[in-house]
């Protein structure tokens, strides 16, 4: 009897160890990701506030058809600045770039070209971007800040001159098979979102399962001891900035696309946008930190935040009342998050 009384004691306790090895790997894995579920909490409560609001607006499927047409254009510039984040950098100068991939799409397909051979154009234009922003920084040794904000007012500069105002239509590309397959629609879906998701996978694997994010995360929180462990710093920094001219110009022309036309100012309202995106999303300021994931859940609060101040009766002005607020708040938040850590 003393036996059997045994084995069901034992028996009896499996199930608390196995639930408290669940309990302990959900904790882990929150605690792990903490930037990035805080982002999601966030994303959440202003849905929630949105919805208890207004309703018929956001329990409507065609609010969020609508949000989904640009906020790619957002993503495909805020997971790059993750990363540029997280290498201890700073990179004011897409805008523009976004502004010269369009250009360069645009050109070359009103040229007569292909519509393929213009994005390559494009891509091939952001790269060469993102190369003079890193040489700038690394060889030539300029600030981060000022350089890049020299190479916007430049590039914005170039497009004016070069362009002179006038527009450049791709309206001749609607229903072609090109268009379709980067700005068409599944259903209600529109498939340039389908493109901002594999976008940010692509990011989330460069970052969290290739030796480059780790080599960004290294860089980020100390570059002295970074080039003790043989790591290429200045390349890094300068891949860095060649990933956000890719992502920038990417954006340039699906917004050519979507538009239908080229406009000289095309990306100039993008700065504060993708700049609230990287840090709402839980990437602070001092690198050596970031997350992707969290980048694109900080991109659908901006995208969302913009729509639902309006909807609940706000004029447009108040966005960027809110987006300061929330910039603030979020570099707060992080502030304590890290003091509480360490």
């Amino acid at each position: 009897m003393p036996v059997k009384k045994g084995k069901s004691k034992s028996l009896m306790n499996k199930p608390t160890i196995k639930n408290s090895s669940a309990i302990s790997f959900l904790v882990g894995v929150i605690k792990g990701n903490m930037r990035f579920f805080c982002a999601a909490v966030f994303f959440v409560c202003i849905m929630t506030i949105f919805i208890i609001g207004r309703p018929d607006v956001f329990l409507d499927s065609r609010i969020y058809s609508a949000v989904f047409v640009s906020l790619p254009l957002i993503v495909f510039m805020t997971i790059p600045m993750v990363f540029i984040i997280a290498s201890g950098q700073i990179d004011l100068s897409f805008p523009s770039v976004f502004g010269m991939g369009a250009w360069a799409f645009a050109a070359s397909v009103d040229a007569g070209l292909s519509p393929v051979i213009g994005l390559i154009a494009a891509l091939l234009t952001g790269v060469a971007c993102g190369i003079v922003n890193g040489l700038l920084v690394t060889k030539v040794g300029l600030s981060p800040l000022i350089s890049t904000l020299g190479m916007n007012f430049l590039l914005r500069g170039i497009i004016h001159v070069g362009r002179e105002g006038l527009l450049i239509s791709v309206v001749h590309l609607v229903d072609t098979p090109f268009r379709n397959a980067l700005v068409g629609s599944l259903g209600k879906l529109p498939i340039q979102m389908m493109w901002g998701i594999l976008f940010t996978f692509i990011g989330w694997l460069l970052y969290n399962r290739h030796r480059f994010g780790g080599h960004i995360r290294f860089v980020g929180d100390n570059q002295d001891s970074s080039r003790e462990m043989g790591i290429r710093v200045d390349r890094v920094k300068t891949l860095a900035y060649v990933y956000l001219g890719i992502g920038a110009a990417l954006a340039g022309v699906f917004s050519t696309l979507i538009l239908h036309t080229f406009y000289p100012s095309a990306g100039q309202g993008y700065l504060l946008l993708v700049l609230a995106s990287v840090f709402i999303g839980g990437t602070p300021t001092w690198g050596g930190v970031g997350t992707v994931l969290g980048g694109f859940i900080g991109a659908m609060d901006i995208a969302f935040i913009e729509t639902g101040v309006i909807a609940l009766g706000f004029t447009g002005f108040w966005t960027q009342v809110f987006f300061g607020l929330i910039i603030i708040l979020s570099l707060i938040m992080h502030r304590g998050y890290k003091r509480a850590k360490y």
